[in-house]
């Protein structure tokens, strides 16, 4: 595994909607370097960019038209190589967003591969034999090609699904190619130059979107789990230092499979929606809340990948709700104390340490649909635009956030009982103690069951550290002969030792020495 992923803490930034320089209304390179040094002084020192390349943008640039080009309302090439070279003078890291499983229908080699007369794309993507006949379980194109068949799409309707084979072809359907054959293996080596294009300008690595998605007819991944094993291979000798992290939600999958991290996220068999996204999440007051579905999914991923690679948690992204639609401002620090003190890097969504609010009602920008109200622009200040943009109003990527007492970050520092303060003093927290590092294990001594309290021990160098945390109104306990030391850190009233349990205050995580 990279080294410096045993100590990375990263920040996802949304390019169009983080900070605009040019007041064009959307976000852009320039404005994510000139932030560099706010996400250090956050307590960040790694960075994932969303897709930052021409296209379309019919879905905010997960379409994607040409990788190898940065699209010019971002910036540059030069841009892009700037970013990565400001970033590591600060010795900090930066992901790109790769988009593995399909392009745009304005790719180059889509348009390749829809002509009548073979050519070297016409294998890229998945195309049946005639146009009546439709791909079985998948969305498909048809009727705009001079080629005869329809053509396989991963997501939405433009986005034609390239093609890495069939782990179970069907031999009665010849254009469902088996993994080995020379059109999948020219798709890998095709994507693994995109990976070598971006590593040697300075890129740090790639989350990968729907890293599950590649080889089709693969109900147990075995097909897919090759795919990234050969670009692992291929990371293994060309670039040791670059990581990889999965949109997968499987662990015991996507490490196996190459992967160096992968997400636990709002889809998949996490139930990480348990803990803040759900109808009674676990961190909120309410007391149909439970983490114990949770911690049963996280021991038994554990056990399967036997510390192979990094579980990461997330406090949302750009394709989930924010965390403040559910939780109110103190359930959101028992959010963090929780995320900031496991295993795994953990990622912080742009705007989620002020407690930007889930904007609902707006409508779809670029395929955004449910998810716009996540996307709006981050809010810097108190001045017009809060901060994001000096264009009008009007020509902004997506308003911002009504509210005359909208959070903003300068609001937020200026306030040492903010919510950013919070998450700043548990990545310092996480940074200065090992026993709270990305790799050290964990151990669960309640699981939230009914909930009731959270509480697991970090461990690592000779140092041990315990977490607690009582989402409840009332207060609670946990049986536990250990003897609590230094509190570190902690969300309300704290916690105490009597007769074998340890008595844990309402609505309060405590994080102490042992």
């Amino acid at each position: 595994m990279p080294s410096w992923l045993s100590d990375a803490r990263f920040y996802e930034v949304y390019p169009q909607t983080f900070l605009d320089t040019d007041a064009d209304g959307v976000g852009d390179l320039r404005g994510i370097i000139e932030k560099l040094d706010y996400v250090r002084e956050l307590g960040c020192n790694a960075l994932w960019l969303n897709p930052c390349f021409v296209s379309p943008f019919l879905d905010a640039g997960y379409d994607v038209e040409d990788f190898c080009t940065v699209a010019p309302r971002y910036g540059t090439n030069q841009d892009l190589k700037d970013l990565f070279d400001e970033a590591h003078a600060r010795g900090m890291h930066v992901l790109l967003d790769l988009v593995p499983g399909h392009t745009s229908v304005e790719h180059p080699w889509f348009k390749a591969s829809c002509c009548a007369e073979p050519n070297e794309f016409w294998d890229r993507y998945i195309w049946t034999e005639h146009v009546f006949d439709i791909p079985d379980g998948m969305g498909c194109i048809r009727g705009m090609s001079e080629r005869d068949g329809c053509c396989a799409v991963n997501f939405f309707s433009h986005q034609p699904a390239l093609n890495y084979g069939f782990e179970n072809p069907d031999p009665e359907k010849p254009w469902q190619q088996p993994t080995d054959a020379p059109g999948p293996q020219a798709t890998v080596r095709a994507m693994i130059e995109v990976m070598r294009f971006w590593l040697g300008l300075g890129a740090d690595g790639f989350r990968c979107d729907m890293a599950n998605s590649l080889v089709k007819n693969d109900p147990e991944y075995a097909g897919t789990m090759r795919v990234w094993r050969q670009v692992r291979a291929f990371l293994d000798e060309e670039f040791p230092e670059a990581a990889i992290v999965s949109e997968w939600g499987e662990p015991d999958y996507s490490l196996p499979g190459g992967f160096h991290m992968d997400f636990l996220l709002q889809f998949g068999t996490s139930h990480y929606n348990d803990l803040v996204r759900c109808e009674a999440p676990y961190f909120s007051a309410d007391p149909a809340g439970d983490a114990s579905r949770f911690v049963a999914a996280y021991r038994a991923y554990a056990e399967k990948t036997a510390g192979q690679g990094l579980m990461c948690l997330i406090s949302g992204n750009h394709d989930c709700d924010r965390l403040s639609l559910r939780l109110d401002d103190r359930a959101e620090r028992l959010c963090f104390a929780f995320q900031l003190t496991m295993p795994g890097a953990p990622f912080i969504y742009c705007g989620d340490e002020i407690g930007m609010r889930h904007i609902g009602g707006r409508p779809s920008k670029e395929g955004s649909y449910w998810r716009t109200g996540a996307r709006t622009p981050m809010q810097w200040d108190s001045t017009p635009n809060c901060g994001f943009s000096a264009a009008p109003p009007a020509a902004l990527y997506l308003g911002v956030d009504p509210a005359e007492d909208r959070p903003t970050v300068a609001a937020q520092m200026a306030d040492e009982g903010s919510l950013w303060h919070t998450v700043r003093a548990l990545l310092e927290l996480r940074a200065a103690h090992p026993a709270l590092g990305n790799d050290a294990p964990v151990e669960f001594l309640a699981d939230g069951a009914g909930h009731g309290v959270l509480a697991y021990v970090r461990e690592a160098a000779g140092e041990r550290v315990l977490v607690a945390i009582n989402p409840d109104e009332r207060e609670q306990s946990f049986a536990s002969d250990l003897e609590p030391g230094e509190v570190l850190f902690s969300v309300g009233e704290g916690l105490a030792v009597q007769e074998g349990d340890i008595i844990v205050a309402p609505r309060t995580a405590v994080v102490c020495i042992l």
